[in-house]
């Protein structure tokens, strides 16, 4: 007979991470860590890491570093938690920018733009809170019970909902190409 015996994550991970891409590798091992210790869903976790990582590069991308610190000198801040429910989020502070937070549109050839839309795959919610002093909150519930067992397992729709657009191309047709193979 095994025994098990079930860890807690802390109930509140926060770590400062430099403006820039130099912490985003440390912040990811540091929460995949903590997770695993606590007992979350290897699938979890991979959300989780994969959404932190999304807003940690739109933090850097498109907000200030935290307090009066010039781009890349300055900090943002990371955090996440599980809830006495089992709810996991995950929040990045960053010093305000010159645009909001939404979900783009981009073209196919684009080289970014797609965080967002792929944050609203992966998470149950997510939403944008400012305050006072200027900071800009982006939170993700990852999931809303990571202690159910089919915590993590993509949903039905999630390859719908992370289509790339459509783009035809005039006299390139491969309808038939594969005809004669079999």
């Amino acid at each position: 007979m095994a025994l098990v015996v079930a860890q807690e994550v802390p109930t509140s991970s926060s770590m400062a991470v430099p403006h820039g891409p130099a912490g985003v590798g440390e912040a990811r091992h540091r929460m995949r860590v903590q997770l695993r210790r606590g007992g979350v869903a290897e699938s979890v976790i991979d959300d989780a890491v994969l959404i932190l990582s999304e807003l940690l590069s739109n933090a850097c991308k498109h907000g200030r570093p935290l307090g009066d610190a010039l781009a890349g000198d300055g900090d943002v801040r990371a955090a996440w938690r599980v809830d006495p429910g089992g709810r996991l989020t995950v929040e990045v502070t960053d010093g305000g920018g010159p645009t909001r937070p939404a979900p783009a549109t981009p073209s196919v050839t684009a080289h970014g733009g797609r965080g967002l839309n792929i944050i609203t795959a992966l998470a149950d919610d997510w939403g944008v809170r400012d305050d006072a002093r200027g900071e800009v909150t982006v939170w993700v519930i990852v999931h809303s019970d990571v202690h159910d067992p089919d915590a993590g397992h993509r949903r039905d729709d999630f390859a719908t909902r992370v289509v790339a657009p459509s783009v035809a191309i005039p006299g390139l047709d491969f309808s038939d190409a594969f005809d004669d193979l079999a």
